[in-house]
This record gives structure tokens, sequence and C-alpha cells, in this order.
């Protein structure tokens, strides 16, 4: 009688706003995770939830079938795989990395060219979508791109991780739509921030527009849970203004590559330029609300609810 395959160990590199809670959901479902990141507090996090303290990336890597990376820039994943301690002097076949970054495609596709070349292991490029709350719950949106060996020797973390998996191709496939998520996203973020402005302004209660709205073509999810938290001011981060701006330099420049017109993106980008030149790169990605602030706060006949 054959019982199920064991759970290989897992390596993970970056455990903030998105990496550590699905540390810790990983970890409270079985897995053994060795981590490592480079701020202290969030390595200490990681090990209250029961994680195993690695002194690098490439320690994190060590006797892992799987390292999972989970980093803000293109130049964080290349300094963490490819740097002094990184996971290349210590990963072996017929181990992968799985990167749930969001970085440059181009750059994707070399990392996964070269982790090949120098330590013969497989490069899955991952980037998700769905915030911290779906990656403590495990029901991420997810973008694959790589190679099919590669992805199924990936699968068994899939439904750990995601609701939602799709596999769009060859390596640099997943971050290709992940770009076009972050389109999406960037300029509706704008767009909700002008549909709050003007509901304050016409006097009417913004903060019921998305059960107004509900099931018609404008609801979604960032009208149901992030347009609530721009009404309300609350920007303490689910996701940093900071990181939203990195990704819409992203889509500018993939879409410059590509000859490809983006003049909402575009838009988008100037905007998240301002809010953080204006000192808010810390806030969450909905304080671009208060680019549409006048100099007195809110609009004057915005009152609370009784």
């Amino acid at each position: 009688m054959s019982g199920a395959a064991p759970k290989p160990t897992l390596g993970y590199v970056g455990v903030g706003l998105m990496g550590g809670p699905m540390v810790a959901r990983l970890v409270a479902r079985g897995w053994t995770v060795r981590v490592f990141d480079l701020v202290p507090e969030r390595l200490h996090a990681a090990v209250a939830a029961g994680a195993q303290s690695a002194a690098s990336p490439a320690d994190a890597a060590r006797g892992a079938g799987l390292v999972l990376l989970n980093l803000p820039t293109t130049d964080a994943v290349e300094q963490a795989v490819f740097g002094p301690e990184g996971v290349v002097s210590a990963i072996q076949a017929p181990a992968r990395v799985v990167d749930f970054s969001t970085v440059e495609v181009e750059r994707g596709r070399g990392f996964a060219a070269r982790l090949r070349a120098e330590a013969g292991c497989g490069w899955v490029d991952a980037p998700v979508s769905g915030g911290p709350p779906a990656s403590a719950a495990g029901t991420l949106t997810v973008m694959v791109g790589g190679e099919p060996e590669d992805v199924e020797a990936a699968s068994v973390l899939w439904p750990e991780v995601g609701a939602r998996v799709t596999h769009m191709g060859p390596p640099g496939a997943g971050l290709a739509a992940k770009m076009i998520n972050q389109l999406i996203v960037g300029c509706t973020h704008a767009v909700l921030a002008e549909a709050a402005v003007m509901a304050e302004s016409a006097g009417i209660d913004a903060a019921r527009l998305p059960e107004c709205l509900a099931g018609g073509h404008a609801d979604g999810t960032l009208l149901q849970r992030l347009y609530p938290r721009m009404v309300a001011r609350e920007f303490a981060p689910q996701g940093y203004a900071r990181q939203l701006l990195k990704d819409l330099e992203l889509v500018s420049a993939f879409a410059g590559a590509l000859k490809s017109p983006a003049p909402m993106a575009g838009q988008a980008l100037s905007l998240y330029r301002m809010l953080i030149r204006l000192g808010h790169a810390e806030l969450d990605t909905s304080a671009v609300m208060k680019l549409y602030e006048p100099p007195t706060g809110p609009h004057p006949d915005q009152e609370e609810t009784p």
C-alpha cells in the first residue's frame, strides 16, 4: 500500500507582507520551511510561526526540494540567487526555484537560463495577485511561467498557495501576465479614488457604492475590498504604495519594449510617482486617494453615517 509522497523541504527567501503569511500557512499545513530575510523582525516572526531560521539564501536552499522567493525588486532576486551566499551556491538538481516576486520580464527569463546553466536546476516564475489576506488563506491567483517539467515538479505547492493557478507558457510568461494584471490594478486604483471623491462631492453616501454597484459591470474585487479603505482613509499597508509604483514602472518599460500603447498606465504611473514624492511610499496602495484631497482634507459635505 503506497502512501502520499513526502512533502519536500522548502527554502524560503523573503518573508515580508506576502511571504510571511504564506510561510505561516505552509508551516501550519505540515511543511518544513527554512526561511531567510534581511529584516530580523520578519525572520523572527516567521520562526515564531514555526519555520526554521537560515543564515543566508544559500543556507535556506541547502537540502531543499523547492526554493521559494518573495522579494520586492528584480535586483533583490538577483542578489538572493546569484550574489554572495546566494541560492545558486547551494541548490542541487532536481530542486527548483519558484519565484513569486514581480520582476522585469526579460531579466526573469535570464535568471531561469542562468540557474539552469550554473546549477542544472529549473526556475518557475509565479507572480501572484490577491494581497496578504489571500497569501495567508492560500487563495492567491498565480500566473505561472516555466518549462512543463519544472511547473509539474512544483505542482505539489499549487494547492497550498493558490485558488487559481494558470500555466501561461515558458519562462517569463507568468511575468508577462503579471504586467497585464498590474496595468489593470494600477489604473483601477486611480479610477476608484476619483469615484470616491466624486461620490463625496455629489453628497451621496460614498461608502455605500460597493453595495449599490454589486453585480453590475463596475463591480469587482477592488471595488469591494480596496474602495472601502479609500473612503475610510485607512492606509495601513496591505500592499506598499512604493511596490505598486515599482510595478507600474515595470509595466511602462514592458509596454515600451513591445511598442504597445499604454496611455492609461502612464497616467497611473504619474500619480504614484507624485504620491511617493510626497512621502507616502510606506502607506497602502489605496493612499493614492490623498492626491485627490483638498488642502483641508475630505470634502466638507462628507459626514459620518450616524
